[in-house]
């Protein structure tokens, strides 16, 4: 019997936009530089641990060419104006060449002061990655998210010059100065695929898992367990979710039904299109259709109908929000990277009445 360090909690950057409505043309507020700024400073003064910025390269929450926030600016202006909370920076591989990657990492790593980790994209919203020319199947995006991170932690370890010969990845003489102070920013690695779970384990530090039912994530954890087992190390698990929470569960509901109340059709259409034949196993699992979007007792997907990627929240009163935390840490996740809309005040409501009431086994 071991003792389990207390969860942490996190918090989650709205580059798409932000409001108190989704699936509109438009977000009721914007992502501007001020408004992110105000979401980060405000959760960092909460207390959370860190702040996922995902990765788009299209708007996922709103009509698709609504205003977005590029990721690694964001994040590099965002690094500048705060002190103590960390950067979870969402990066697809192939995108940006490994050897400049690394050096920018490395910069963004000594200028916060050793607060950035970075969570590998492989999959990517279904289309996305071709809106800027670049291809490959399912399969290959896993196997050049390998390549990447070998090589960016080769160069983070030794500086080079180093060579290095991979499939997708070639570097001749590369070279990473100053290299990271230690400790280097983690890598967290998402998915519910066997080839997710295998590079997770091989090359990972957290295994980052959108929220599904408990039955589910405890079948998830045994393949993941499994798969860290066959490599040789010991996971971690994070956990994605939206939460929805009010006084009561009636308010909760009602609340979570008038988030889509101003739900565009063609909004609602573009994410139908995005998640259609989809081979993201966690993706399609998230869009899923059920009467009246509930997954169960307390979690909902219908966000899934006019958000790419995580689209379930748990639902509930305070108490019942940090219930089904709960049981999703006794199960073994470690970390939970949480949002509300809209991200400013709700960031205040969860950090006030739902993570105070998660209750932990001591033992495990």
């Amino acid at each position: 019997m071991t003792a389990r360090p207390d969860p942490r909690f996190s918090w989650f950057v709205p580059i798409d936009g932000d409001g108190d409505r989704i699936g509109s043309l438009r977000a009721q507020r914007e992502p501007t530089f001020a408004y992110l700024r105000d979401v980060v400073l405000n959760a960092e003064r909460l207390g959370y641990h860190s702040l996922l910025i995902p990765t788009r390269f299209a708007n996922g929450s709103f009509e698709h060419a609504a205003p977005l926030a590029e990721t690694w600016t964001t994040a590099s202006a965002l690094c500048a104006v705060t002190s103590r909370i960390r950067l979870l920076i969402a990066v697809r591989p192939g995108i940006t060449p490994v050897g400049l990657f690394a050096q920018q990492a490395a910069t963004l790593h000594e200028i916060s002061g050793g607060r950035i980790d970075i969570n590998i994209v492989p999959g990517g919203i279904q289309g996305d990655n071709e809106r800027l020319g670049v291809g490959g199947s399912h399969a290959d995006r896993y196997a050049q998210a390998d390549e990447f991170i070998d090589a960016c932690a080769q160069l983070w370890s030794s500086g080079g010059p180093l060579d290095f010969e991979g499939e997708s990845v070639r570097l001749n003489g590369a070279v990473v100065a100053p290299t990271p102070s230690p400790p280097a920013p983690e890598w967290y690695l998402g998915g519910a695929s066997d080839a997710a779970l295998r590079l997770a384990a091989e090359r990972g530090d957290v295994l980052l898992c959108w929220i599904q039912p408990q039955d589910d994530m405890a079948a998830l954890l045994d393949r993941a367990r499994d798969a860290s087992a066959l490599a040789g190390r010991r996971p971690r698990f994070g956990l994605r979710t939206h939460l929805v929470v009010r006084d009561s569960e009636a308010e909760a509901w009602r609340a979570a039904s008038e988030l889509l109340s101003e739900a565009h059709p063609e909004v609602l259409a573009q994410r139908a299109a995005a998640v259609k034949s989809t081979a993201m196993v966690g993706a399609a699992a998230q869009a899923r259709r059920v009467d009246d979007d509930r997954l169960g007792e307390r979690l909902w997907n219908g966000i899934s109908r006019v958000r790419v990627n995580l689209g379930t929240a748990i639902v509930g009163t305070p108490q019942q929000a940090a219930d089904e935390l709960s049981a999703y840490w006794r199960m073994g996740f470690d970390e939970f990277i949480l949002s509300a809309y809209p991200h400013l005040e709700e960031a205040e409501r969860i950090a006030r009445d739902v993570i105070p009431r998660v209750a932990v086994a001591e033992q495990v």
